[in-house]
């Protein structure tokens, strides 16, 4: 690749042509703000946050960084009197059209807007004018539109096309512009899958999701209740980042300990339901296969890919495996092995999920995850939640000791460990399709390097002798997962695929921590690569590696489900599914009409 020479801040550096000048300067080591950039997703300079000064052939103008390139001899001035003023009116503009109520606002003190005001020294809003004051969105059980806090970037239409859903794109003009679903839609009655991954990209609170905790406290609180959690796979690698601590950082034992002392009953381990999946969902593949029906069999445990299925992609709902995801599972097995054996009333039992995803809020208040008239998770708090709940009541996190999960639903096998990442789910299950085809064998423990990483879509044929062979692919990422399923509709064959809705899994899900930093870290590959290596790493420091061979699964066979595939299991631990269709068209109040707000000059919003 070609290189140019440039000089930054009167520093000559080197950069390959077509690099933009945003990428060259951080590179040399300087920190031009953004807003509505996304490496790699989006970049279409309309903020103007960005803007530097540039010199070329002694004219001088004010440019976007992120999408100008840079140019042999380019002098640039990033932090320049001009530029500097530039940015600040930029910011101020953006400030008076926002809904200031930051000291209230669930992203106060991450939020990039915020941030970036006080990076530019901006102590006081000296323009004015009109804006128009929205309703808030808020009709899904999970995701919050605030429209007033806005500030228009596309951020969030640029993910949410990138997921190959776009149902946010900008609607109306000037002042009234706002980005949402078509026809003043809320998102409850588009096609929106509640992935979150555009509350991950939002810089400001416009998107969030809709919190629990208050439920939750007044649970906790009722000396009538039970109230049981469980944390799923990928919170043991994700939450520790939320209170500083490096990527990567395993925190299973201060989590259970947080837990226990936010008061909750029961502190279990959604890895234990991990492996009772695997289980059923093993045998269901080993049945398909011998009968050589809806293969082939695509995994069921993540609700964004659910969802999208049933909008978009209706017509392989049969393929879909029948299990429930593990957190459902779990709550049907709370409610109904636990309930018994500890002699207590269902009704009275609580179950919270501490979940890396926003759709696992929509899937707990699914109709058709009801079990007994009652639903199998009561409520859901992501891993932002968790944290917002650690820190206000007042639990120092890093001080925390170990401690071990309760038993008997808390015992979890490596295999259901690295659920959360890609390729996870598919490793677990073929080490039990293997140990089920080939029964009396030495049985290795299988690892599959080729379906781990950040590869959108990987494949490989996997060798289970007496099971004969299966060709299976790992894809993680709705856009990708469309991908896939236009090559099976052209007749390509696969047995068994893995199918995440969020790029890199659960560790990359739309519940997982925020930092509100420009760098996007938590939405960047070699971030959620490395979370999912810690979950690995997980399962191989375990003895305990394969589903099959957890004790606590193997004795709620024995004592209540009798068999994987039995008709209590089936009754139990499996579903079905909706086709949704892409309008659907949900009976949603209309809102009342939108009122414009006149505000004198140097008031605040």
């Amino acid at each position: 690749m070609k290189k140019v020479k440039l000089w930054i801040n009167n520093h000559l550096v080197e950069a390959e042509k077509g690099t933009t000048i945003l990428q060259a300067a951080r590179r040399a080591g300087y920190d031009i703000p953004t807003l509505c950039y996304l490496e790699g997703i989006n970049a279409p300079g309309s903020c103007r946050v960005c803007l530097v000064e540039v010199e070329r052939k002694g004219s001088k103008s004010l440019l976007a960084s992120c999408v100008s390139p840079v140019d042999e001899g380019l002098k640039v001035y990033t932090e320049s009197p001009r530029a500097r003023h530039a940015r600040k009116r930029v910011v101020e503009l953006l400030l008076t059209e926002h809904k200031q109520e930051c000291t209230s606002c669930v992203r106060n003190l991450n939020c990039e807007l915020q941030n970036l005001a006080d990076r530019l020294r901006l102590r006081k809003i000296n323009l004015g004018g009109e804006r128009i004051e929205h309703l808030v969105d808020d009709k899904n059980p999970f995701i919050v539109r605030d429209y007033n806090k806005c500030i228009k970037c596309r951020r969030c239409e640029a993910v949410c096309r990138e997921q190959g859903v776009s149902v946010l794109a900008a609607q109306n003009r000037s002042l009234k512009t706002v980005i949402g679903p078509a026809f003043k839609k809320s998102l409850a009655e588009a096609a929106c899958i509640a992935c979150g991954q555009c509350v991950m990209a939002c810089p400001t609170g416009a998107l969030t999701e809709k919190e629990n905790i208050e439920e939750v406290l007044q649970a906790l609180d009722n000396p009538e209740e039970f109230v049981i959690v469980q944390t799923a796979p990928s919170i043991q690698v994700t939450l520790g980042e939320a209170f500083g601590m490096p990527v990567g950082t395993v925190v299973t034992g201060k989590l259970v300990a947080a837990l226990r002392r936010l008061g909750y009953d029961r502190v279990f381990s959604t890895d234990f339901a991990a492996d009772l999946t695997v289980l059923e969902e093993s045998h269901e593949l080993l049945e398909r296969l011998k009968k050589k029906d809806r293969l082939p069999l695509i995994s069921s445990c993540s609700p964004g890919w659910v969802n999208f299925c049933e909008h978009y992609y209706p017509e392989f709902l049969d393929n879909l495996s029948t299990c429930k995801s593990p957190q459902e599972m779990f709550g049907v097995l709370a409610k109904t092995y636990f309930a018994e054996k500890e002699g207590l009333d269902p009704a009275k039992i609580v179950v919270v999920g501490v979940m890396p995803c926003t759709a696992k809020k929509f899937e707990a208040a699914r109709k058709e995850l009801v079990t007994r008239g009652q639903q199998d998770v009561d409520y859901v708090l992501t891993t932002r939640e968790m944290a917002r709940m650690i820190r206000q009541a007042g639990i120092d996190f890093e001080k925390l000791p170990d401690e071990e999960f309760d038993q008997p639903l808390g015992i979890a096998s490596g295999a259901g460990n690295i659920f959360g990442g890609s390729g996870g789910l598919t490793e677990a299950a073929i080490r039990t399709a293997f140990a089920l085809t080939n029964p009396g064998e030495a049985e290795p423990v299988i690892q599959f390097k080729e379906l781990r990483g950040t590869k959108g879509i990987k494949e490989a044929s996997i060798d289970l002798k007496k099971g004969g062979k299966l060709k299976v692919a790992v894809v993680h990422g709705t856009r990708n997962a469309r991908r896939m399923l236009e090559r099976l509709k052209t007749g390509e064959h696969f047995d068994f695929i893995e199918i995440m809705a969020c790029p890199g899994g659960c560790v990359g899900g739309g519940g997982q921590p925020i930092f509100g930093q420009h760098d996007h870290r938590e939405l960047a590959v070699e971030h959620r690569r490395k979370r999912a290596e810690a979950l690995f790493k997980i399962d191989l420091g375990k003895k305990l590696r394969k589903a099959h061979e957890n004790p606590a699964v193997k004795k709620v066979y024995q004592d209540f489900l009798g068999h994987p595939l039995s008709k209590k299991a089936k009754a139990l631990l499996h579903t079905t599914y909706t086709a949704r269709g892409k309008t659907p068209g949900l009976n949603v109040p209309k809102v009342k009409p939108e009122r414009k707000v006149r505000r004198p000059a140097g008031l605040p919003g």
